[in-house]
Parts: C-alpha cells; structure tokens; sequence
C-alpha cells in the first residue's frame, strides 16, 4: 500500500472543502490534536510534535484559505449589485457623427 504524502494532502484538502464533511474533519482533527493518542505520541520531543503540528497547519491554512474565498465571493457578489443599479452615466448615449456630402 504505497500512499504519498501529496495524496494525503490532496485527499484532507478536498475532504475539508466538500460541506458534507467538513464539520466532521475539522472536529476529528481538533479531537487529534487535543488526543494523548498519537501516531509519534507527545511524551517523545520534537517528533511526537511534528504530526500535530503538521495537521494544525493544514487545519489552520485550508479553513483560512476558505474564509478567504468566502470574504472574496461575498465581495464580489456585492459589486455586481451595486453595478447593476442604473446610474446617471448609464443614461448617456454617444453618437458617432458622420459627414454627408451631397
């Protein structure tokens, strides 16, 4: 069973962005990180920490960069109703003037 570590990564990430589970993984990785039930336990220096502190960076950048996506979508959404409200330029027609000769 060779599983990398990208698709580790690439497997959280997706999990984390899809609604249904995502309050199940932030929890399970809250109760992870809270847990004296490790897979490197805590009691062993620097290397009991690596595997918390991998999984709270993940936590922390994924659910940051989703608010982020989420304050920019709200954002943007909130352009496009103010720019569909007619303004005072929108009533100006330009005319392109033309010369006949006769």
């Amino acid at each position: 069973m060779n599983i990398s570590i990208k698709s580790l990564y690439n497997w959280y990430r997706n999990t984390l962005r899809h609604p249904k589970y995502r309050w199940w993984l932030i929890l399970g990785s809250l109760v992870y990180l809270l847990s004296p039930l490790d897979i490197a336990p805590d009691f062993i220096p620097i290397v009991g920490w690596i595997d918390d502190g991998i999984i709270m960076s993940l936590l922390v950048s994924e659910v940051s960069q989703m608010l982020i996506e989420f304050a920019n979508k709200g954002k943007k959404e909130t352009e496009t109703e103010t720019s569909d409200r007619p303004t005072e330029a929108a009533n100006v027609v330009n005319v392109d003037a033309v010369t006949v000769e006769e």
